[in-house]
């Protein structure tokens, strides 16, 4: 379990340790998060090498670095280079107003097909993982094996090959190892579900009591942190709601019936997060609850750890989850989710927030994408 921060976070601090990228382009040759304490030169990682290609991810200078080396790899294997890379000025792209966009990467023309590309991508980040570069990252220790989908546009449609018409235009353009994904700074997607029940105070006030799961010490990413009752990454081909059926099941023992016939989806939120490492993580979270009924057996919502990657439920006052969210125990992204359920539950309100469209704003963030792109 983290220990307690020393001193009580409010609200808007608990969306800074998870919202903490300030992206910034003073011109089209630099950009950069302001925030970082190192100043680095993030590249866009565009999709192909037209000047209007959709831009999927932000790169850091390690990894710029190994790309020009993956490149000359394969010229000396006689194999085709994977990638398009722009980074000296002379070899920037203009605009029709005659302005750069800047250095950027890219697939080769020859990666057309999102089959090719996820293989190229699958060799690549595999033997990343058996040589040991990037270990933190992607290392034999933090592999996932789990594909994540990346979309040409991060906020459309998630399709995929399996689920479309056979020549049908496509937002999908490949998948990737989901442990790998920070590296390239792509966007991923996930999905976050809520279980709780209405209580009194004692003062007769109206609160909630929430089922809160303490994250397994083996997991590879936040060990013992408090989580959301099911959270997870929606892989590859699989939508939202029905990720969300198969994490209930895994993490919490919740029969598919129960939650079908009692789950509502209640939005999204979306931030972007710099690793204490550096990598990029810009996120979308789909969000759902389940308010238990006072007419049924509640004991039939009480999630109960199944996959070993929960330690125990425990269920909540309110007061324990402010307080325990406000020592920072929580992990940071569950942290804005629980944000957002108390938003939108009325318990967090223009009178008792000061800071509360600035938190409607965060909670709600568009990773500066227009910034990717020059």
């Amino acid at each position: 379990m983290p220990p307690p921060s020393p001193s009580s976070l409010s609200f808007l601090q608990i969306v800074n340790l998870c919202d903490n990228v300030d992206l910034r382009r003073d011109s089209p040759d630099v950009l950069y998060d302001a925030k970082y304490p190192e100043h680095e030169q993030l590249v866009p990682f565009a999709l192909t090498d037209a000047v209007d290609s959709p831009i999927l991810g932000l790169l850091r200078p390690p990894i710029v670095q190994q790309l020009v080396l993956e490149n000359e790899r394969n010229r000396e294997a006689n194999a085709p280079e994977v990638w398009n890379i722009r980074l000296n000025k002379e070899e920037h792209r203009l605009l029709n107003n005659g302005r750069s966009i800047g250095p950027c990467i890219s697939f080769k023309d020859w990666l057309d097909s999102p089959a090719k590309r996820t293989a190229a991508m699958k060799e690549i980040c595999e033997r990343w993982r058996d040589s040991g570069l990037f270990s933190d990252v992607c290392g034999p220790k933090k592999w996932r094996n789990e594909m994540y989908p990346i979309y040409a546009d991060p906020f459309g449609v998630h399709d995929h090959p399996d689920q479309a018409t056979v020549g049908a235009s496509l937002n999908y353009v490949f998948e990737m190892e989901r442990s790998a994904c920070g590296l390239f700074g792509v966007v991923t997607y996930g999905v976050h579900m809520t279980i709780y029940e209405d209580d009194m105070d004692e003062r007769g006030r109206k609160t909630i009591r929430v089922w809160v799961p303490t994250r397994a010490l083996m997991k590879p990413t936040w060990p013992g942190y408090l989580d959301n009752t099911v959270a997870g990454g929606i892989p590859s081909g699989m939508s939202p709601f029905e990720s969300l059926v198969k994490e209930c099941m895994e993490e919490a023992s919740l029969p598919d019936e129960i939650v079908r016939d009692s789950i509502t989806a209640t939005g999204a939120i979306s931030y972007f997060f710099r690793s204490p490492k550096g990598w990029l993580q810009p996120e979308i979270e789909y969000v759902y609850h389940i308010a238990v009924p006072k007419d049924v057996d509640a004991s039939l919502f009480r999630p109960r750890p199944l996959d070993g990657e929960v330690e125990s439920f425990e269920l909540m006052t309110q007061g324990q989850v402010l307080e325990k969210l406000k020592a920072g125990q929580f992990k940071p992204n569950c942290g804005m989710v629980l944000i957002d359920l108390f938003i939108r539950l009325g318990f967090i309100t223009p009178d008792n927030e000061p800071d509360y469209m600035k938190l409607l704003t965060r909670l709600h963030t568009s990773f500066d994408h227009s910034k990717w792109k020059q």
